[in-house]
């Protein structure tokens, strides 16, 4: 995966982190989910990132 990825990845976990702050503080129940929906998507797509890279990192063993 590219830097914009991962930094948008970065910036979708810490969105939900916020959402989740602002919901638990003001009994929104929803906007707290949302908030942790947002943390579980960035989660995924940061466990896809490694495995692409570990996948890359063979393929570059390989190479040499």
């Amino acid at each position: 995966m590219g830097i914009f990825d991962k930094a948008e990845n970065e910036s979708t976990d810490l969105k939900g982190k916020v959402k989740e702050g602002v919901g638990d503080a003001t009994g929104n129940d929803d906007l707290k989910a949302e908030g942790k929906g947002d943390q579980a998507e960035a989660g995924i797509k940061k466990a896809g990132e490694k495995v692409k890279d570990a996948v890359g990192d063979v393929k570059d063993a390989f190479k040499k």
